[in-house]
């Protein structure tokens, strides 16, 4: 099958190409629970970028070369075994991790934190090829309404925003405000998700223009431009209090010190991008009592909770669509500010 493979790092994201498009075997289906899936779409993801500057290898055990791609969708092509819930043809969308599902995490369903797991694309091969090797407890069937290529970023910046925003909303009251940081390609779904859960009032933080229009586009009732001023700006529009709600899609440079500062006394910071560090006199936490939540990804109900929201036509993604060989572009691309919403490759 024809892959783009991740060969080197580059801490400076400055090579002329980042991954090789070339050919590598086919996966293999070895254990009875195995899938293999025809990929129709893989999302590009900041953290493609993160992994390409190396900034995972402490976190991961992987060697390269491997294939990158954690946001997938496409059809079924081969089963093992052991396989019952989905069959040859089916179109799925991939939760992003793969478990056994026998662990106490699991039985919770609390994914992320199995004691035992694969995550492809980033301790596995991923997505960024033309088949993908998963597990059976990973699919979701989609319904008709819904295309691969339309819906694989939601696997993790979809349910990541989805997570982050469900939070929020179970405390968040008509006449209060959530303030969102970064109306990206995570950004712009955490708004939707906000307006179809929640009455609050929605501000969005962003220095893009573009991606402000966006943020209106999906539901954002404010819309500031993030010049420096934005605590100020966010002050003036809650009468002096602050968010109730702060979802953080930025985590680094000023964003996390700027996000903590709008939020209200009592309300809840959350944080999902990262790169950056929170610093805080912790007698300033006590005299506010804010919290802070960190936020990784999402559950396998909170993906079918998504897949409804989006099948009802209450979230959309903002896409761009590239060619498998075309990965060094999107990846460029993103790095530069240039994809509007989240950006899709497609064999």
């Amino acid at each position: 099958m024809k892959a783009a493979v991740l060969d080197r790092y580059d801490e400076t994201l400055t090579a002329e190409r980042f991954v090789d498009y070339r050919d590598v075997p086919d996966p293999k289906i070895t254990r009875p629970g195995d899938v293999v899936v025809r990929i129709g779409g893989a999302g590009v993801c900041r953290t493609d970028l993160h992994i390409v500057e190396g900034i995972w290898r402490s976190k991961v055990n992987v060697q390269l070369p491997y294939i990158m791609g954690h946001e997938n969708a496409g059809w079924v092509e081969a089963v093992g075994t052991g396989v019952e819930s989905v069959k040859i043809g089916d179109p799925v969308i991939c939760h992003p991790l793969v478990t056994s599902g026998h662990c106490l995490a699991c039985r919770r369903g609390d994914d992320m934190h199995a004691e035992e797991s694969a995550f492809p694309g980033i301790n596995a091969n991923g997505g960024y090829a033309e088949y993908l090797l998963t597990g059976e407890r990973s699919l979701i069937k989609l319904p008709k309404s819904l295309a691969p290529k339309d819906v694989a970023p939601y696997t993790d910046a979809g349910l990541t925003a989805y997570r982050a925003a469900k939070k929020a909303s179970r405390h968040l009251l008509p006449g209060q405000y959530a303030a969102v940081i970064g109306a990206g390609g995570l950004g712009h779904i955490g708004i939707q998700v906000l307006k179809a859960l929640c009455a609050a009032e929605i501000i969005v933080i962003d220095r893009s223009e573009t991606a402000l229009a966006l943020a209106r586009e999906c539901g954002a009732d404010h819309a500031v431009q993030a010049d420096g001023n934005e605590v100020v700006a966010v002050q003036a529009l809650t009468a002096g209090r602050g968010a109730e709600a702060v979802i953080d899609f930025v985590g680094e440079g000023d964003a996390v010190a700027k996000g903590i500062a709008m939020t209200a006394n009592g309300g809840f910071y959350y944080i999902v991008g990262y790169g950056g560090k929170i610093d805080l006199p912790t007698i300033d936490m006590i005299t506010s009592e804010k919290t802070i939540v960190g936020n990784l990804v999402g559950t396998y109900p909170e993906l079918v909770e998504l897949m409804a929201l989006a099948d009802r036509g209450l979230v959309h993604l903002a896409t761009r669509e590239y060619r498998l060989a075309e990965a060094n572009q999107a990846l460029k691309d993103l790095h530069h500010g240039l994809v509007r919403g989240r950006a899709v490759l497609i064999p």
